[in-house]
Parts: C-alpha cells; sequence; structure tokens
C-alpha cells in the first residue's frame, strides 16, 4: 500500500507540507504536480501499479511512502522529539524536521538570521521634538515586553512618551496592576487608555472567531483606535514593544522575506518610493514613515495584492481585516488621518529599538522582571514561571486554536508562540526544565480545549 506522507497534503494540483522543514527546502512546502500525478495521488491510499508509479518516481520515498515509512505525529510533548539547541519540537511545530545533529531547521539558519532585529527600522537614539509635547508613543499592554519599553524610553532615556493603552475585556489582572502602578510611578508620561464599546467589539470578535477559531486581534485594533491620535499630536515616533523573536517569528512563518529586514535601510528603495510620492505630489517620508503607512494601509483597505502574489500573505492580518469591516464606522476616522497624515507628510514613523542591545547584550526574561520590579512596579503573572506573552487572560485559547488547526493541516500558519518560544529558548537563560513547564501548563499547546476558551465564548455570547 501507498501513502501520502503525513503533514503532507493534496491541495487542487499541489502538494503542501504543513511543517517547517530543513534548510535549504525551508520554505520549499509546495510541489507543483502535472494533472497524472494529482488524479493518482487523490486516490491514495492504494497500491499503486508500475505504470502508476513511474508516473510519481520523482515523490517516491519522501511525499509517497509505504505505511512502514509514514512519520509519527506526536499526541504530547512526552512523545515530542526534541532539537538539541532549543526547546523547538514535533508537537507544538507538527512537521518540524531535523537534521543529522538533530537540530531544527530555526538553529540550522541561526547565524544566517542573526540581524533579522525588526521588520520596521532599529533606532539608537531620537531628538527632541519640537512639534509635539510627546517625543514618542508606545503601544503598552502592561505585559513584560512593553513594560520594559517604557521603562527604557521614560526612565533611561528621558523621553516624554505617551502610553496607548487598548483595554481589551480579556487583559489580565496583573497587566491593570502593572499599568495603574506605571502611572503613579513614571512622572514622564502621558497615559490614555480606549476601548471599542461592547456591541460593535462583539460584532469584530464574532466575526474573527469564525474565521480563526479566537478572537485576538491585537495590536490591530490598537492601530486603528489610535492612529488619529497620532497624526493629531504630530507624535514623531512611535513603538510597538515587540521582543526581536517575534519579528524574527514572522520569517519563519513564510510572512516576511529576508529583504523584509533590511528594506528600512536600503537608500534604493527610499528613493524609489519618494520618487512615486514626488510625482504624484506627496512629499517625501523618512525612515520609518513608509512602514507605518504600509501598516496602516493594510488595515483599512486589506492586503497589498503583490504581497500576496508572490506567496507572502498572511492568514492572521487578512482574517483581523475582514473582521474590522464588520464595523465599517470605526474605520472613517482611520482612513481619514491615513489619507491626511500622507498629504501632509505628518506621518508618526513606526520604529523599535534592539532589545538586546539596551540590554547590554541579551534580552534576558529574568533580569528584566526584576528590573520592571524594582522601576516600574511590575506585577508578575499568579504563576511566575510564565514568560511569554503575560498581558491576557486568553492567551492559551490563541495558542490551542493556532495549534490545533496547524496540527489538522488546516491553517498554513504555524502556532506563533511555539515559532516564539522555541527561538527565545536559545538565548533566555531558563533551563530546559522551565521551558517544559511552561510549554505544558502555560501556553496553549494540547489537543485538548483549555478553560480559557469558555471565558472567550462567554463574552461573544450564545448565538455562536
Amino acid at each position: 500500500m501507498h501513502y501520502i506522507q503525513n503533514r503532507w497534503k493534496l491541495e487542487n494540483d499541489r502538494l503542501h507540507y504543513y511543517g517547517l522543514r530543513n534548510a535549504p527546502d525551508m520554505f520549499k512546502n509546495d510541489i507543483a504536480l502535472s494533472k497524472k500525478q494529482a488524479d493518482i495521488i487523490s486516490t491514495l491510499p492504494r497500491q499503486l501499479n508500475d505504470k502508476e508509479l513511474s508516473t510519481v518516481k520523482a515523490l517516491l520515498g519522501k511525499q509517497i511512502v509505504c505505511r512502514d515509512e509514514l512519520n509519527t505525529i506526536p499526541k504530547n510533548l512526552s512523545e515530542a522529539n526534541f532539537c538539541t539547541s532549543c526547546c523547538a519540537n514535533d508537537f507544538i511545530i507538527p512537521g518540524l524536521e531535523f537534521d543529522s545533529e538533530g537540530r531544527c531547521p530555526m538553529c540550522q539558519t541561526a547565524d544566517k538570521v542573526e540581524n533579522f532585529k525588526s521588520v520596521v527600522p532599529l533606532i539608537d537614539d531620537l531628538p527632541r521634538s519640537k512639534k509635539s509635547r510627546f517625543d514618542i508613543a508606545l503601544f503598552y499592554t502592561g505585559g513584560k515586553d512593553s513594560t520594559y519599553m517604557l521603562y527604557y524610553l521614560s526612565k533611561v532615556k528621558g523621553f516624554r512618551v505617551l502610553a496607548l493603552t487598548w483595554e481589551i475585556p480579556f487583559m489580565s489582572d496583573s497587566a491593570r496592576k502593572s499599568i495603574e502602578n506605571a502611572k503613579r510611578i513614571l512622572n514622564n508620561v502621558e497615559f490614555i487608555t480606549r476601548s471599542v464599546n461592547q456591541n460593535d467589539l462583539r460584532k469584530i470578535y464574532k466575526k474573527l472567531y469564525s474565521l480563526s477559531g479566537n478572537t485576538c486581534a491585537c495590536p490591530s485594533l490598537a492601530y486603528l483606535l489610535f492612529y488619529p491620535e497620532l497624526v493629531a499630536n504630530k507624535v514623531p515616533y512611535f513603538a510597538a514593544g515587540n521582543e526581536p523573536v517575534q519579528a524574527l517569528g514572522l520569517y519563519y512563518n513564510h510572512m516576511a522575506p529576508k529583504f523584509a529586514y533590511s528594506f528600512a535601510d536600503s537608500r534604493i528603495l527610499t528613493f524609489l518610493m519618494n520618487l512615486g510620492r514626488i510625482l504624484t505630489l506627496h512629499p517625501p517620508l523618512k525612515q520609518g514613515q513608509f512602514q507605518t503607512l504600509m501598516t496602516m494601509k493594510q488595515l483599512a483597505y486589506g492586503d497589498n495584492p503583490i504581497k500576496n502574489l508572490v506567496g507572502y500573505h498572511s492568514e492572521l492580518v487578512s482574517n483581523v481585516v475582514e473582521a474590522i469591516h464588520e464595523v465599517p464606522e470605526l474605520l472613517k476616522p482611520f482612513k481619514r488621518s491615513i489619507r491626511h497624515s500622507s498629504f501632509s507628510g505628518n506621518v508618526p514613523a513606526f520604529i523599535n529599538f534592539d532589545f538586546d542591545k539596551i540590554c547590554g547584550g541579551k534580552y534576558d526574561w529574568n533580569k528584566v522582571k526584576d528590573i520592571l520590579v524594582n522601576e516600574c512596579g511590575w506585577v508578575a503573572p499568579d504563576d511566575e514561571n510564565k514568560a511569554l506573552h503575560t498581558s491576557c487572560k486568553i492567551e492559551k485559547c490563541k495558542d490551542y486554536t493556532q495549534f490545533l488547526r496547524f496540527y489538522n493541516c488546516e491553517s498554513k500558519m504555524i502556532p506563533f508562540s511555539a515559532l516564539e518560544f522555541s527561538l527565545a529558548s536559545r538565548k533566555c537563560a531558563r533551563t530546559k526544565e522551565e521551558s517544559l513547564y511552561e510549554m505544558e501548563h502555560l501556553l496553549g499547546f494540547s489537543l485538548e480545549e483549555p478553560c480559557e476558551c469558555e471565558i472567550m465564548r462567554n463574552f461573544l455570547g450564545d448565538e455562536i
């Protein structure tokens, strides 16, 4: 009997691999088939005759195998194969491959992506703004990463910071307490908190739930709520407070190509884009302003068709955009601000800081926590072993639904937390035991639904 190898799936006239392959085939997840090949493969599993075997010869032993050659897909962490260099494993990332040394593709390519720090410009220092009351704005959740960025900008650099918080219904108690303590301690920070009215938010969340199985829209709705505020206050810069592994996860999820990490430094691309703006009577833009307009236009109008055409379609973004359009009234002031800022050139530049660099060499979670508690009054989650994403009560729901959809080959998006956690485990000074505990108990990598999903569904209502 012949079978399609596990994690390969026939989709029209192509075979797609749901997993992360070894370098150099890391992103070669699609194999184009002839009609004859597709017709044969669509009938598997069965015994192929000599003529059929000849037709699919190039796929034998890899994509088409005998029963005893089928790869086993772990059902839990205890059955998983682990990378020898990090905590990546083929349970939290089904279809993860390993080389002869037992290394995962992320560790195999670690030296090649060493400088993939951010898809927006990395800035070492900022000038004081002469046109605004603020030097920089920060999207602030009360979580570990954004609190560290708030501490660095306000206490280390002494900038006038506008901290913007989108108050979601699922904000963790520790994040709420952390925000209140930061308001009391950080005197050169101005805090703005906003929320979407519950009826509109339910419309958005229900649509997103139907598309993705979860309600995670961070930080997209925060951009939508606060971009007009940034433009009105002429804030020159804003940051999202994302650590490097979050940006690097986009690369391994095939959502950001290599050039995206050096785009901001390309003088040629900047010149060409500004030439296009000048020819259409728009003022030229500076470093970070292009990234801002691309981010905001994507939310307002959807993914750029060229991006989709070259294979960097983001299922996550397209689902959020479709959900946001359930409440078109929210988009009107947002689109107005995009048009106004583009024509005036008053575009806040989207930037980031190198977390490793500003920490003195390595963004160490354990050391960061001590600084935040002492300097900002940060409150750790109930389980202090939690290090990844500390600001949301239902983070497990996102992990679980992304994991389950990928596990069942229903989504091509690798669970974000699985990539981020694996990437961070190489350098966050945590023991293997600590990493295993967090993966098993604090993240949503399970074939059994976590109880937090009930919190999410209760907010959505009975009719979902």
